[in-house]
């Protein structure tokens, strides 16, 4: 058992950053274990990571509720298959509570370097409020989703009305009875999209590639159910497994049998049909890439807003943004009040813009040059006691990435047990442990559909994938199930 008793010489045994599902996991797991001595920094003034940050409206997961839950906090009252963001929202802020997380957090307070210092073995940290902390043990909970990015548009710090991105939505400004543009067709633009369709003067969507939208398997939990769920706790486990299972098969499609993605492509091609019986409509929204290789997307209605009377789709390219209008290549012109961005995350851009420096001040951004990687998505050589949750390739496709998170958060544990233990000063994985996992890494995600031909946000501009895990889960929560200290070197 790891020891909870405080070194005289350091402030905090532990520092996590951020208070999403990786942050107030790795804390509870610090707390179970008697802990107390870790503090957690958080640049908003709550917690909630993405789930706090993305209120726009229509803001759900794609992951069923039950497997989007931690294993140790299961929620009976969840109002359906699909939570939406509020629910999210709202459990793991009764998380923090429940916990006895909140004593720990310290709120408005963003990390903007963190120096290790090789003598002593403790990482140095200063925040943008002017505070300094040192810690034997930095964890990361930043996310892959916390940056947003913005497309560069000649002329559009003229436009005079209103810009807003899905993840800063300004929820005092009402878009009822706008002409709102909406740039970008991802993940969150095909949520609030037909939210926003409802209530718009009119709806303008500018769409730079199409996406495969599928139906989304949702319905309301009864009471009934809930009941079960609560007064009978193994059905909700249950459901868990058999969700788990369905989810975790979709690897062989991803993954290795590209051959079985055809009948996720039926399902689309079935669903965009009933959907839309315009033809040159259902052929601007029809990919011209492989399916799998950007993100498969849910919903029920994102297809039908389009047969809106209120509602158009412009594929032609933007060449410039006015004070009052959006000017496409081909000269025409869209006068609109509101512009909404739907475009997404800089997703490759781990822990940018941190300045986190390890041994002899080697800057991690310079590191990786070439794209972020890590042991396990976890440990980077040259960074001692240096840990990531959701780190590089470590994201998923197909499955639930709090399963990952809860892998990578008792890997990490176990590494802190061991390093108690044992007396161990500092770990650093060993360079060529890193770059062997990597190297057998890269050759697994080139066989997947992901390495096909398109651009997505799994990959850098040169094309590495640096986000996605390429395979089964099950396979890396055995991967992250022991410490082998012979992969890192060991100063005590």
């Amino acid at each position: 058992m790891l020891s909870p008793k405080n070194h005289a010489s350091l402030k905090h045994k532990v520092i996590i950053i951020g208070t999403g599902f990786g942050g107030l996991g790795m804390a509870v797991k610090l707390k179970e274990a008697g802990i107390d001595d870790f503090l957690i920094l958080e640049k908003a003034m709550g917690v909630g990571g993405c789930w706090r940050e993305n209120s726009y409206p229509g803001a759900a997961c794609d992951v069923p509720s039950h497997l989007y839950s931690f294993s140790f906090e299961k929620n009976a009252n969840w109002s359906r298959k699909y939570a939406p963001q509020s629910e999210i929202y709202n459990y793991l802020k009764h998380c923090a509570k429940k916990y006895g997380l909140l004593q720990h957090i310290r709120f408005s307070t963003e990390l903007t370097s963190a120096v290790f210092n090789d003598q002593d073995g403790c990482w140095n940290i200063e925040t943008a409020q002017g505070q300094h902390y040192t810690t034997k043990t930095l964890i990361t909970a930043c996310g892959q989703l916390s940056q947003p990015a913005f497309p560069k548009i000649n002329g559009i710090e003229t436009f005079k009305g209103k810009k807003m991105h899905s993840a800063l939505w300004d929820e005092s400004y009402s878009l009822k009875g706008k002409r709102i543009a909406v740039i970008g067709t991802g993940a969150s633009a095909i949520q609030f999209i037909p939210e926003l369709a409802k209530h718009a003067a009119h709806l303008t969507v500018f769409q730079r590639s199409a996406a495969y939208v599928i139906p989304k398997d949702d319905r309301p939990y009864g009471p009934e159910e809930r009941r079960l769920f609560k007064t009978l706790p193994g059905t909700q486990e249950l459901s868990r497994q058999q969700i788990y299972l369905k989810l975790e098969s979709n690897a062989l499609a991803f993954s290795w049998a590209k051959p079985l993605m055809r009948k996720a492509e039926r399902e689309f091609e079935k669903h965009l049909n009933n959907s839309v019986k315009d033809n040159a409509l259902r052929k601007k929204l029809t990919p011209d890439y492989p399916m799998g290789c950007k993100r498969i997307l849910l919903s029920n209605d994102y297809f039908e807003t389009f047969t809106r009377p209120n509602v158009s789709l412009i594929t032609e390219n933007i060449k410039e943004v006015t004070s009052d209008s959006i000017i496409l290549k081909d000269g025409s012109s869209h006068q609109v009040d509101a512009i909404v961005y739907g475009t997404g995350f800089r997703a490759t851009e781990f822990l940018s813009p941190l300045k986190i420096k390890g041994e002899n001040g080697v800057d991690l951004n310079t590191s990786w040059y070439d794209g972020a990687e890590a042991y396990l998505g976890i440990n980077v050589s040259g960074f001692p006691n240096f840990h990531m949750l959701y780190g590089p390739n470590t994201n998923l496709g197909h499955n639930s990435i709090v399963y990952m998170l809860e892998s990578q958060i008792n890997y990490i544990f176990k590494t802190l047990e061991v390093m108690d233990k044992k007396g161990i000063k500092s770990l650093n994985v060993k360079e060529h442990i890193q770059n062997d996992f990597n190297r057998r890494l890269q050759e697994k995600v080139k066989t997947t559909v992901w390495n096909q031909n398109c651009d997505s946000w799994y990959k850098t501009e040169s094309g590495k994938n640096t986000n996605n895990w390429p395979g089964f889960t099950f396979i890396y929560r055995l991967l992250t199930t022991r410490v082998n200290l012979g992969q890192y070197e060991v100063k005590n």
